[in-house]
């Protein structure tokens, strides 16, 4: 599982992302000012650091400073949206720099770049008699090609990267359609039921009533 680490001061900022990457899979620690996040990295070696700038103890280009030699991965999280603050944090060897306010489906797709980027999502992912290229979008079952839409293959993906978590409708409403899911809507449902038929997963890809599906991998 993916580790990432979140400095933010502002604590329900903090939780409020931390909330939305555990929803998809991902392992959050989080760190609330400089000094205590430099502490953290040294102990955890995260695989992710989304950065505030403006912190107590040391601030975010310090702590950038710092992480440099270790090859983690640093996204800026920050209020400051001045183009020569943007310029700096990038030139110092930020991955990404994401100004506040900003949509959470906005920065899961950055974080996925930049995870490809240092190759901490693997190409190849194997689960369930399934092969999944990531690369090529190409899905095999024992050697015979499976046939998805664009679509059904996202959906397949954000299963396969999330074994044993529940992910919420709206969530993978957010991560394949893009927008806001309508309460209710079947549009979903029918995709999963598609996927789960056609890869032959129906005794794996549960529905988890009034929230979503879960991909039961222990069985």
């Amino acid at each position: 599982m993916v580790n990432i680490m979140i400095v933010e001061d502002e604590k329900a900022i903090s939780n409020l992302i931390a909330l939305s990457l555990k929803k998809v899979g991902y392992h959050c620690e989080c760190a609330y000012d400089g000094l205590s996040a430099i502490d953290m990295i040294e102990k955890k070696y995260p695989d992710l650091i989304l950065l505030d700038i403006m912190l107590p103890g040391a601030d975010g280009f310090e702590i950038l400073e710092y992480v440099k030699p270790l090859d983690i991965p640093v996204i800026f999280l920050t209020a400051k949206g001045e183009l020569s603050d943007k310029v700096n944090g990038l030139r110092l060897g930020a991955e990404d720099y994401i100004v506040k306010p900003f949509e959470i489906m906005e920065l899961l797709a950055r974080i996925e770049v930049v995870l490809r980027r240092y190759k901490k999502l693997d190409r190849m992912i194997r689960i369930l008699g399934l092969e999944i290229d990531t690369d090529s979008r190409t899905v095999l079952k024992d050697g015979v090609y499976i046939n998805l839409t664009k679509k059904e293959y996202d959906i397949l993906l954000l299963f396969a990267r999330n074994p044993g978590s529940v992910l919420f409708r709206e969530m993978i409403y957010d991560r394949v359609w893009g927008g806001d899911y309508v309460p209710g809507s079947r549009t979903v449902d029918l995709h999963v039921q598609r996927v789960r038929k056609k890869v032959g997963w129906e005794n794996y890809l549960i529905s988890v009533p009034k929230m979503g599906y879960r991909l039961e991998v222990a069985k």
